[in-house]
């Protein structure tokens, strides 16, 4: 897969934990067509998650003859990055019956969000659950820790 290219231990510590939950991790599948604008979906019936790569490089003009462009390839990665955070927020949710989690700090969503957090809720239908995976997909600690408490 080649999205792993682009992440950081702790997100490959997030993919682990997402797999210890009973989750596959899948890549450029053809839901991935819906729509450039996505990059990544969980696929809660079949228990997939699913990083559309190709759609990440194609929004940052990420291509093999500018891949030693490290700001080209630096968002690329921070795309990709939220992404697995994102659709990882969303397994712990199903790991809690479903249900929102509980977060003890006050967190609020970045005004820079809410088109993203838009789209989103047309696919989902499901907009405090949205709002809170656009939320932590910035805080990959707090990613991992609640994966940790919901799912293992």
């Amino acid at each position: 897969m080649e999205f792993i290219n682009f992440l950081d231990r702790k997100e490959l510590e997030i993919i682990k934990l997402v797999e210890q939950a009973g989750y596959k991790t899948e890549e450029n599948t053809p839901l991935c067509l819906a729509s450039k604008n996505y990059v990544g979906f969980l696929n809660k019936r079949r228990k997939v998650l699913i990083i559309c790569t190709n759609n990440a490089k194609d929004r940052e003009g990420y291509t093999i003859l500018r891949k030693k462009d490290k700001n080209t390839f630096e968002r690329t990665a921070l795309h990709l990055k939220k992404a697995l955070r994102h659709e990882a927020v969303h397994v712990a949710q199903e790991c809690n019956d479903g249900k929102l989690l509980r977060i003890e700090k006050k967190l609020s969503i970045s005004p820079s969000k809410i088109k993203a957090l838009k789209e989103s809720i047309k696919i989902s239908g499901e907009e405090e659950k949205e709002k809170q995976a656009y939320i932590l997909e910035s805080k990959p600690k707090l990613v991992e820790k609640i994966l940790k408490k919901y799912c293992l």
